[in-house]
């Protein structure tokens, strides 16, 4: 059986209740058919959408939890699970948060 740390667990009902609505509020949606958060950015152009990117890959690498994302010249969509567990960690939320700063950042 895998270790998971309280980073990896998946949200339990009452951090869903504590975590999440700063993060609806902000834009991100819960997706249908998975344990998941998406949320779709646009940038300026291209350069800033890849810069804003960057950013993100980044942190991600420090936190070793990478976003599955798309990209296409100005717009990047952002799906965040923690595969570790098959849904919503803290891992999520932390990175969400970050994403958010980069973005803001960045506009």
């Amino acid at each position: 059986m895998p270790f998971y740390t309280s980073q990896t667990q998946w949200l339990s009902p009452e951090e869903r209740e504590q975590l999440l609505p700063e993060l609806k509020a902000a834009g991100w949606e819960e997706v249908d058919d998975r344990d998941a958060l998406f949320k779709e950015f646009s940038f300026k152009n291209f350069n800033q959408a890849f810069g804003f990117m960057t950013r993100v890959a980044l942190q991600a690498e420090k936190l070793n939890h990478h976003p599955e994302w798309f990209n296409v010249y100005h717009k990047v969509q952002i799906t965040l699970l923690t595969h570790d567990c098959g849904g919503l960690s803290k891992k999520d939320v932390k990175l969400a948060k970050f994403i958010e700063q980069a973005a803001a950042s960045v506009n």
